[in-house]
C-alpha cells in the first residue's frame, strides 16, 4: 500500500461542515485492492488481539462489535486503516471517532478520512495506521506502545495549555471565532479590528506595568508592605557574601527563591541552617541574578485567583507526595499513585503523573530518605519542594470557605499590582480566618496564573474561571466578529469579490479582500499570486485594521485544508461549470458543486446565501442551507425568482435593461446596465451576472442604493481595479483585450462579449492548463475556433503535470474538431506570442489574450502603451 498524500482540514470542508478537524489521506491499496480482510487468513483474529477495545466501534452495523463483523465479512484495508487511526488516537487519550472511507475515482485508491484532536498527531496516526495494518496482514509482531507515547509527546508539544485552552473553549461556546497565532499559546479571539489577544492568561488588556511588577518580586513585596499587606520578612541579595547577614536578619527557617523565577524553578523551602541556605542560594542564582531570602511561613499553600479585580476561585495546593504503607518503597509508592486514572502524561488529565528526578532525590535526601526507603504506615512523604500541579501536586477547591477579609485583601492586591488576571499565593494554617489571626502571609503575586487547579481540582467544585476572562474581553452581546462575505463559483468570483469590496470601501469600511490575484488590505496589494485558500483568508482576518472582509474561496483551498473561517455573514455562489475535474478525487460536476456548496452552508443563521437561480446545481444548494435565501437571475421571469418573491424574499434580476433589486415583488432599479462601466455599454452580459449578487450582498449588509450607484459608476474595468478581467487597451491600429478566461464556460462568456466588438480580424492567444481533463482542453480549443479568425497557442508557465507538447496537441485537436482549416500558430512563450501578435496585427484587429499570469501580461501590454505614446513602439525578442 502507498500513501499518496495526507491533508489536514482545519475548517468547514468537503467532507463535513461541522467537523473541522479531519485528516484526508489518499491511499493506494495497490495489490491489496484484490484482498479484502476475509481473504487474509488470521487477519480478523490478529486485529481483535491487538485492538480489543475496537469492540466499541459500531460501524455501519450500528451496534457494538459492528466493525469486527464487517472485518469478518470482508472489508477493504482503507476502511480498516480508518478505524486503526481513530483507535490509536483514543489509546493515546485523544478520544475521537468520526471517519469515512470513500472511493477516490481511481481503481484501488481511496480517501481515508478520520478526525483528529491535534493535527500532527493525526498526520502521525495516518502513517502509523498503514504500517500497523501491513504488519497485521503479514502476521508480524508490532509494538504499539512507542507509537502511543510518541503521539502523547506530539500532543503535549503542540496543544494549547489548559489555561489558554479553557479561554478558547469558552470563547467558542459564545460564537467568538479564534485563530492560533504561533505554535505556543498566543491566540487571537475575534477577527480584524475587533480582535483581542491572549497568551496563556495574559490578555491584550493586561497592564504591562502590572506584569513587570509581578515579575519583580522585590518591587511587589515593597508595594504590598507599603499597603499594609502581610508579607514575610525578607531581604534581596545578589552576592554570596551577603547571605550570612540576610539569614541572620530573616531568621531560620527560611525560603530561598530567585527574583524572576516562575513555575517553582530555583525555589528551596524550610531551610534550617546556613549550609543548606548556601546550596539553595546557588540554585536560585541559576535562575536569576538576584535572590530573595525570606522567612518560611508555616501552613498550607493556597492560590487565590482574581479576575477583573473580583475573586473568582481559590485552591489549596499540596506538593506531590506519597503516603507510606510500612512495606513499599517510595519508588513503589509512586508507581501505585501513578496508576490513578486521573493522572496522565503532561496536561492530558486532571492530574499529572509524578516523576522521580534529581529534585525529588534532593528533597528526599534532606529528610534522610532515598527512593528505596520504606516510610512508615500513614507517613506522608513530600516529593517536590513546590505544590505545582505540573510536577504531580494536587489541588482542593476552597473558594467557598475564604474569609471575607482575605477576599477583600486579594481583590485589593490585584488593584495595587494592577493586574486584570492575578494569582496570589498565600501561606496560612486556615484560609477561613483572616491572615492576622493565623500568622499567615502573602508569599507571591503572579501574572498569567495557571487555571488548571481551578478548572479541574483534585477535590471540590470545578470553577469556570475562563468565563470572567471572556466577559471582560467581550462584553455581553459582542462576539468580536467582523462582516465576512465569501464568494465562490467557477467563473466570475474574482470580479464579484472586487466589486463588493469596492462598494464596502466606498461606504467607509476598512476592507480586506482575497482574490486569485492576491490579498488586498484597503486596496493595497500585500500578497501576490493565487490567494483564494484558507491561509489568505486568515491573513485578512488577522489584520487589526480590517473591519470588513470579502473572501474569494476556490475549490483548491477547500479540498486542501477547508475554509479559513467557520462562519460567514453572506455566502455567494456565482455558477458551477466543468473545471478542474479529475483533480483531488473530484471527477463530476456534481462533486464540484458539493465543494462549492460548502460556502452557503457556513452562513450564519441570520445571514444570507446568495445563489444563482439560473444554475440548477447552484439553486439546489438551497436545500442544505441554514440561513436566509436570496437569488439572482438574468431572467426576471425565472419561476424560481417568482416563487421567492411571492414569499417576500430578496432577489436581483436583469430586466428591461436594468440591474434591479427586489424585495418581494417590489422593484428597486439600481442602474441601466449600459451605464455601468463594468458592462462595456451592456455588451458584457456575464459582467451583469457578476453585478447581481454583488448588489444583493451590499443590500443585506446595509449599503444604500445611492451608495451602490456611486460604487458601480466608479468601478472601472481596468488594470488597477479588475486586473485580467476584461481589460481593453486601444492602440492606434489595433486593440488588445486581456482576460483570465481559462475554461470552456469562461471562454463562451468571453465569446458573447467579443461577438459584439467590431474588428477587421480577431486573433486569440490561448493556452491549455495541465490539470484539466483532455475533453475540457479539447472543448477550450473548439470554443476558440468559433471565436477567432486566427489562433496563437502559447503555454502556461506551470504545466501542472502534463508536457508542453501534450497540452498544445489537445488544444490543436479541439480547434480542428471545429474548423480543420483554422489558421493556427504555436508559440510556447507568452511574451513572444504577444509580441508576435502585435507585430503582425492588421489595422483594426482585435487581439484577445487569455492569460494565467496576469501581472506579467499586463506589464508587457502597458509597456507597449507607453512606447506608443512616445512614438517608440518597438519589439525585442
Amino acid at each position: 500500500m502507498r500513501i499518496r498524500e495526507i491533508n489536514a482540514m482545519r475548517g468547514p470542508n468537503y467532507w463535513s461542515i461541522r467537523r473541522h478537524k479531519l485528516i484526508v489521506m489518499v491511499l493506494d491499496l495497490e495489490e491489496m485492492e484484490e484482498l479484502p480482510s476475509n481473504k487474509i487468513e488470521g487477519f480478523s483474529d490478529r486485529l481483535k488481539a491487538m485492538f480489543p477495545t475496537m469492540y466499541s466501534h459500531r460501524c455501519s452495523v450500528g451496534a457494538p462489535g459492528g466493525f469486527f463483523q464487517r472485518v469478518e465479512d470482508g472489508t477493504w484495508m482503507g476502511h480498516i486503516i480508518e478505524h486503526i487511526a481513530l483507535e490509536i488516537q483514543t489509546l493515546a487519550d485523544m478520544d475521537t471517532g468520526f471517519g469515512r472511507t470513500r472511493d477516490y475515482g481511481e481503481k484501488g485508491v481511496y480517501n481515508v478520512v478520520f478526525s483528529y484532536i491535534e493535527e500532527n498527531v493525526g498526520r502521525y496516526a495516518a502513517k502509523v495506521s498503514v504500517a500497523i495494518c501491513e504488519a497485521l496482514i503479514k502476521g508480524d509482531a508490532y509494538d504499539l506502545e512507542p507509537d502511543i507515547q510518541k503521539m502523547r509527546e506530539i500532543r503535549e508539544d503542540e496543544r494549547l495549555g489548559p489555561s489558554t485552552g479553557s479561554i478558547v473553549e469558552e470563547a467558542e461556546s459564545r460564537g467568538i471565532p479564534w485563530i492560533r497565532l504561533n505554535k505556543y499559546s498566543l491566540c487571537q479571539l475575534g477577527y480584524g479590528a475587533n480582535q483581542k489577544r491572549i497568551q496563556a492568561t495574559v490578555t491584550s488588556e493586561t497592564s504591562s506595568i502590572g506584569v513587570e511588577l509581578a515579575c519583580d518580586k522585590e518591587d511587589t513585596k515593597y508595594l504590598l508592605e507599603q499597603a499594609e499587606v502581610l508579607v514575610p520578612r525578607g531581604d534581596i541579595i545578589g552576592r554570596e557574601r551577603s547571605l550570612e547577614d540576610a539569614c541572620r536578619y530573616v531568621g531560620f527557617p527560611l525560603v530561598v527563591k530567585p527574583v524572576g523565577g516562575n513555575h517553582g524553578r530555583g525555589i528551596t523551602v524550610n531551610i534550617k541552617n546556613y549550609d543548606d541556605a548556601l546550596v539553595a542560594f546557588h540554585a536560585a542564582k541559576e535562575v536569576s541574578n538576584k535572590v530573595i531570602i525570606e522567612k518560611y511561613i508555616t501552613g498550607d499553600d493556597y492560590r487565590v485567583l482574581v479576575i477583573n479585580n473580583v475573586l473568582v476561585a481559590a485552591a489549596k495546593r499540596t506538593p506531590a507526595n506519597v503516603v507510606g504503607d510500612g512495606k513499599s518503597t517510595i519508588k513503589e509508592l509512586v508507581t501505585i499513585v501513578n496508576k490513578d486514572s486521573r493522572r496522565g502524561y503532561g496536561h492530558e488529565n486532571v492530574l499529572t503523573k509524578i516523576t522521580i528526578n534529581d529534585l525529588t532525590r534532593t528533597v528526599l535526601a534532606a529528610k534522610g530518605y532515598t527512593e528505596d526507603s520504606v516510610p512508615a504506615a500513614g507517613e506522608m512523604v513530600i516529593l517536590k519542594d513546590t505544590a505545582n500541579l505540573s510536577t504531580g501536586g494536587t489541588a482542593e477547591d476552597v473558594t467557598d470557605i475564604l474569609h471575607p477579609a482575605n477576599v477583600s485583601m486579594a481583590e485589593r492586591i490585584s488593584k495595587i499590582i494592577d493586574l486584570d488576571i492575578c494569582g496570589i499565593d498565600i501561606m496560612t494554617t486556615d484560609i477561613s480566618k483572616p491572615l492576622e489571626e493565623t500568622g499567615g502571609a502573602v508569599i507571591e503575586v503572579n501574572a498569567g496564573p495557571g487555571f488548571r487547579m481551578h478548572l479541574a481540582p483534585t477535590t471540590g467544585l470545578p470553577r469556570n474561571v475562563a468565563a470572567p476572562v471572556v466577559d471582560k474581553l467581550f462584553p455581553q452581546g459582542t462576539t468580536g466578529r467582523i462582516p465576512i462575505i465569501a464568494t465562490t463559483g467557477t467563473n466570475g468570483k474574482t470580479t464579484t469579490t472586487r466589486l463588493i469590496a469596492h462598494m464596502a470601501k466606498m461606504k467607509g469600511f476598512r476592507v480586506g479582500y482575497t482574490t486569485s490575484d492576491g490579498v488586498y488590505i484597503q486596496n493595497r496589494l500585500l500578497m501576490k499570486g493565487d490567494c483564494t485558500g484558507p491561509a489568505s483568508a486568515e491573513f485578512v482576518l488577522k489584520d487589526p485594521t480590517v473591519n470588513f472582509a470579502v473572501l474569494e474561496c476556490a475549490r483548491g483551498g477547500l479540498l486542501r485544508a477547508g475554509l479559513g473561517f467557520k462562519k460567514c455573514d453572506v455566502g455567494i455562489v456565482t455558477n458551477v461549470a466543468a473545471d478542474h475535474l479529475g483533480l483531488k478525487g473530484i471527477h463530476t460536476i456534481e462533486q464540484l458543486a458539493k465543494v462549492k456548496g460548502v460556502i452557503p452552508e457556513t452562513v450564519l443563521p441570520d445571514g444570507y446565501a446568495i445563489l444563482n437561480a439560473d444554475d440548477d446545481l447552484v439553486y439546489e444548494m438551497r436545500r442544505s442551507i441554514n440561513c436566509n435565501l436570496a437569488l439572482f437571475s438574468m431572467d426576471e421571469e425565472n419561476p424560481r425568482i417568482k416563487a421567492l418573491q411571492k414569499l417576500g424574499g430578496i432577489t436581483a434580476v436583469y430586466e428591461n435593461g436594468y440591474v434591479t433589486l427586489c424585495r418581494g415583488t417590489w422593484k428597486m432599479r439600481i442602474m441601466k446596465a449600459e451605464n455601468i462601466p463594468l458592462t462595456y455599454g451592456g455588451k458584457a452580459t456575464f459582467m451583469i451576472q457578476n453585478i447581481l449578487p454583488a448588489i444583493v450582498a451590499a443590500h443585506v449588509r446595509g449599503i444604500s442604493i445611492e451608495d451602490m450607484k456611486v460604487a458601480l459608476e466608479t468601478f472601472i474595468p481596468s488594470a488597477s481595479q479588475t486586473p485580467g478581467r476584461l481589460n481593453l487597451f486601444k492602440f492606434e491600429n489595433f486593440t488588445i483585450l486581456l482576460d483570465y478566461a481559462h475554461n470552456p464556460a469562461g471562454m463562451r462568456a468571453l465569446k458573447n462579449f467579443t461577438d459584439n466588438l467590431e474588428a477587421t480580424v480577431k486573433v486569440g492567444i490561448i493556452a491549455g492548463v495541465g490539470d484539466r481533463r483532455e475533453e475540457d482542453t479539447n472543448e477550450l480549443g473548439s470554443v476558440a475556433a468559433e471565436m477567432f479568425d486566427e489562433i496563437i497557442i502559447r503555454q502556461d508557465k506551470n504545466l501542472r503535470g502534463k508536457t508542453e507538447d501534450s497540452i498544445i496537441k489537445m488544444l490543436d485537436e479541439g480547434i480542428k474538431m471545429k474548423d480543420p482549416n483554422k489558421k493556427t500558430t504555436i508559440i510556447p512563450s507568452e511574451k513572444e506570442a504577444i509580441i508576435y501578435a502585435v507585430k503582425n496585427a492588421q489595422k483594426g484587429s482585435l487581439i484577445v489574450l487569455c492569460s494565467d499570469v496576469i501581472p506579467d501580461a499586463l506589464d508587457l501590454v502597458m509597456k507597449f502603451k507607453d512606447q506608443e505614446s512616445k512614438g517608440e513602439l518597438m519589439f525585442a525578442q
